[in-house]
């Protein structure tokens, strides 16, 4: 994809915020869209919990996207502070995308995000995704249920995880972004500290690694980042638990499954760094970090108090 921007066009940049169920395939389009490994995905759900905001050029646009924690029915605080930033995600966007997983067709989930719209007056682009996995006519029923409800300006079909109608999909949020200068340089794909990715990606090999075993509450964290003069990093992290017993499961026998996910972690951050990485891992008890307001602003949530 070219990029060049001649001198005589005239550039644009806009937001554009991505909302959805919990495993609509929002972090997965995220990253189709930019191009690049941005969010990370799992198939656990509620695995995006705050705003990853990314930047895709096409053309002359710049479109920032803003990809939210899925919306749902929340019962625990940490569920509530997801829930509030994806909504806040839409206060100042310029669009906003539905992404709905046309497999599960309108849920609870995907009526009460509906439900939400209209209630704030605002309009979005309906997104239908995993129409690979799924009949023609089961998807054109299912189109024209929801482009009924009035909310939807228009709507597109794709494929997240193989690439399907997503340029198409670029390219018209391109023109509907408005006019103005880029913000960020052109080089740049993503608006947080690498730090906070690092842990990102070690939140993920820890989802993909122990998937049902692991608790929910568990969360990572940088703690110190040292460039050394051979070229290289340093990175030491945190990972948190809840209980005591949270610990052997990531542990593993002779501390086996924590070392074999430091390596998937490190392998990952060394590609998308291009510089050698020594990744140490280590654990650690805090209880009810769910209730202290010193996490959320580490995770750029808000503390919800009610």
């Amino acid at each position: 994809m070219d990029n060049s921007v001649s001198e005589d066009v005239n550039t644009r940049c806009g937001y554009v915020t991505l909302i959805g169920a919990p495993n609509a395939g929002k972090s997965t389009l995220l990253n189709q869209l930019v191009g690049a490994k941005i969010a990370i995905v799992t198939p656990k759900v509620q695995t995006t919990r705050s705003r990853i905001t990314a930047i895709a050029l096409e053309g002359p646009a710049q479109i920032i996207f803003v990809d939210t924690p899925g919306i749902f029915n929340p019962s625990r605080r940490l569920e509530k502070a997801m829930v509030n930033a994806a909504w806040d995600g839409t206060q100042d966007a310029d669009k906003i995308a539905l992404l709905v997983d046309s497999i599960k067709g309108v849920t609870k989930d995907v009526e009460r995000i509906i439900a939400g719209l209209e209630k704030a007056g605002l309009r979005a682009h309906l997104i239908l995704n995993k129409i690979d996995a799924i009949k023609r006519d089961t998807l054109l029923g299912l189109t024209q249920k929801l482009m009924e409800r009035g909310v939807f300006d228009k709507v597109y079909m794709i494929s997240a995880l193989n690439g399907d109608g997503v340029a198409d999909l670029r390219a018209d949020l391109a023109k509907e972004m408005p006019e103005g200068p880029w913000l960020y340089p052109e080089e740049q794909l993503a608006i947080a500290p690498m730090r906070n990715l690092a842990a990102e990606i070690t939140r993920e090999k820890l989802f993909l690694r122990l998937n049902q075993e692991l608790p929910y509450s568990l969360t990572v964290e940088t703690e110190s980042w040292e460039e050394k003069a051979d070229g290289s990093v340093r990175i030491n992290q945190v990972v948190y638990v809840s209980r005591e017993n949270h610990k052997p499961i990531i542990l593993g026998k002779g501390g086996r499954t924590i070392k074999q996910i430091g390596a998937m972690a490190r392998e990952e951050l060394e590609e998308i760094m291009e510089q050698r990485v020594h990744l140490f891992l280590f654990i650690k008890v805090r209880e009810k970090w769910g209730d202290d307001p010193e996490r959320y602003r580490e995770m750029g949530l808000d503390f919800p108090t009610d």
